[in-house]
């Protein structure tokens, strides 16, 4: 019996930029709104559905905080966001005039709290639009995995990965810290540093 996990998907350093350029340069009326959706979930690590749930009430705008309402059983964050996620944030909502801290951060064409489906369907718009070749990470929860991948690379410790993502048992976190090829690079580097001592 194999027991082997999936492999998962996720963009690279490369592929994450370019999604971001072909939204922020695509001719869309929402791409204000696209722009600040992709960068939250991909800062936060938050999936569609939490992404959908999102209320003025979860932001704190003089701190550029985000409450992070976790599903699936995940423990609640709070993250601070980046200066240029934080001014798309700011500027949606100003633009959307959302005033309300009970109204929905984000919305569809109808004025419904945007839809799992809907982030699906503009995670594949964009990513054909960035070229990203491999359709398999053509779906919204390869920004989740993407920020874990990216997160790690980055020597974030595996408890520091664990509360940033919200997962209840550091098993679920394991996964993120496979060898990807920046992580093997680095272990290589270090090798090479040790050799050139004995």
């Amino acid at each position: 019996m194999n027991s082997t996990k999936p492999k998962i998907k996720y963009l690279t350093q490369t592929e994450a930029i370019n999604l971001f350029n072909s939204i922020e340069h695509s001719n869309s009326c929402h791409s204000l709104r696209d722009l600040a959706i992709f960068r939250l979930a991909y800062r936060c690590g938050l999936r569609a559905s939490e992404i959908s749930l999102l209320k003025l009430e979860n932001y704190n705008i003089s701190k550029g905080e985000l409450y992070c309402n976790r599903l699936q059983g995940s423990n609640n964050n709070t993250i601070r966001l980046d200066k240029k996620t934080k001014d798309l944030l700011n500027k949606h909502i100003e633009k959307s005039m959302i005033l309300s801290s009970q109204d929905t951060i984000f919305k569809s064409q109808k004025n419904k709290p945007i839809s799992r489906q809907t982030l699906d369907y503009l995670m594949k718009k964009y990513c054909t639009l960035a070229k990203i070749e491999d359709k398999s990470k053509h779906h919204f929860h390869a920004l989740k995995h993407t920020t874990a991948v990216h997160l790690a690379e980055c020597d974030m410790d595996i408890k520091e990965l664990q509360w940033w993502l919200g997962h209840k048992s550091v098993s679920n976190t394991e996964i993120y810290f496979q060898f990807t090829t920046k992580q093997q690079e680095r272990m290589y580097s270090k090798l090479e540093v040790k050799s050139e001592l004995v």
